[in-house]
């Protein structure tokens, strides 16, 4: 069951969303977005031959974009405070690649909250699992605003 943020309490974990697959389309598209078209992201060909993944990887921003989706998924949208922004990320940490064709998930968990004069900002620990993997791709703390609040 969703929660407002409003309603979460510190150190309740929020619903586990659904498995994300990395294809090698997505890792294309963020490699032309941001301009990194490094090889071991975008040259599956070589990566077969030099790469110690034996494939391309997503790279670790990629992972970092779709964790606002997942919260956004987790949460049950405020009626009284409807502008959600993403405030930033502390502490990010990148632990083991996601390979192409990976999928991954995100598990966030409320770890503290502060009062901003432009609303409530809310602090998640998040881990992104990756599917049939021990490491986490990645963990971070992002921060969420509820402007208004």
């Amino acid at each position: 069951m969703t929660k407002t943020l409003l309603a979460l309490t510190l150190g309740e974990q929020l619903p586990v969303g659904d498995w994300v697959c990395i294809s090698q389309a997505d890792i294309d598209l963020f490699a032309k977005a941001t301009n990194d078209h490094q090889w071991i992201h975008v040259d599956p060909q070589r990566c077969k031959k030099e790469s110690p993944f034996g494939t391309t990887i997503a790279h670790g921003y990629l992972t970092v974009t779709l964790m606002p989706n997942s919260l956004y998924q987790s949460i049950q949208p405020d009626p009284t405070y409807k502008s959600l922004l993403n405030y930033g990320v502390d502490k990010i940490r990148f632990i083991e690649p996601v390979r192409a064709g990976d999928k991954i998930r995100f598990i966030s968990t409320l770890i503290k909250t502060e009062q901003k004069a432009s609303g409530m900002l809310f602090y998640f620990e998040t881990v992104a699992e990756i599917e049939g993997r021990d490491k986490p791709a990645m963990k971070g703390v992002f921060l969420t605003l509820l402007a208004g609040a």
